[in-house]
């Protein structure tokens, strides 16, 4: 991606403004499990040092704590880094959370042993950046599990609606390559002595149908709500059409609520 200064900085700040737009904390309760399942599969424990990139609320972050590692978490949405530390003072977990880039992570060569992003690191606009960076952080021997939705998969399917309605940054890749094991083998490259991908089925439930569920997003999704915003008038409602049909088209619920079924990319490396 060949971006200037200037024009990197606005984009940082167009996706920082993304990710603190509506509350992704609200959407993060339905995501909750998707985290607890992939950190059952993690070693973490006393004397283990994790590294949740993306953390978003702390969804990853939190777990590892409690299984007694000692846990830092970086994200560039401020508000969510708050929501991060509250939720671990409740919870009484001793953990760092910082606001800060993927791509600039602060953090010294080698000093984590697990590094674990989930539907985070997707999102950064140069990935061969936010590669080097998690590669540089993760000690030799250590651990790297990512979790990225897949093209084929439902949430790949919405970011693709909302693609085809709004502009994206140009030169900018799309995150769906992550949910590729072509691509995430070519990024991590000769960084990792070895990798194995899965996909894993994941479910999104909501208590109300479709249409109500497109709403919740609307209001709670920065990506989708700042995708509204830039639209208006007829081509604003078309977009919410589609994504009422594609809500209801996965839809297996048949109580009047909203069960659909996602898969995201499990990404595990052994740094080299």
């Amino acid at each position: 991606m060949n971006t200037t200064m200037p024009d990197l900085a606005t984009l940082k700040e167009r996706m920082k403004a993304t990710w603190e737009a509506g509350d992704f904390g609200e959407v993060a309760k339905s995501i909750e499990s998707h985290a607890e399942d992939f950190m059952d599969r993690r070693d973490v424990g006393p004397g283990k040092h994790v590294l949740d990139i993306a953390c978003g609320t702390g969804n990853l972050a939190l777990p590892a704590a409690g299984a007694g590692a000692s846990v830092v978490g970086i994200d560039l949405a401020g508000n969510l880094v708050k929501q991060a530390r509250e939720r671990a003072q409740r919870e009484g977990l001793d953990i760092r959370f910082d606001e800060g880039d993927a791509e600039a992570l602060p953090y010294a060569d080698t000093e984590f042993d697990l590094c674990v992003s989930m539907y985070g690191i997707m999102f950064a606009p140069r990935p061969e950046v936010a590669t080097t960076e998690l590669l540089r952080v993760c000690r030799p021997g250590g651990t790297i599990a990512l979790a990225n939705w897949t093209p084929e998969g439902f949430i790949g399917r919405m970011l693709k609606v909302v693609g085809g309605h709004v502009s994206t940054p140009p030169g900018v890749p799309s995150p769906l390559l992550w949910g590729q094991d072509e691509a995430v083998r070519e990024r991590l490259g000769d960084g990792v002595s070895a990798l194995a991908t899965q996909r894993v089925p994941v479910w999104f439930e909501y208590p109300f149908p479709p249409a109500e569920t497109v709403a919740f997003y609307r209001r709670y999704y920065g990506p989708v709500q700042r995708a509204f915003k830039a639209l208006s008038g007829e081509d604003a409602e078309t977009l919410e059409r589609d994504l009422v049909a594609l809500w209801s088209e996965h839809n297996t619920a048949d109580d009047g609520t909203t069960r659909v079924e996602a898969e995201y990319l499990e990404v595990v490396a052994t740094r080299a």
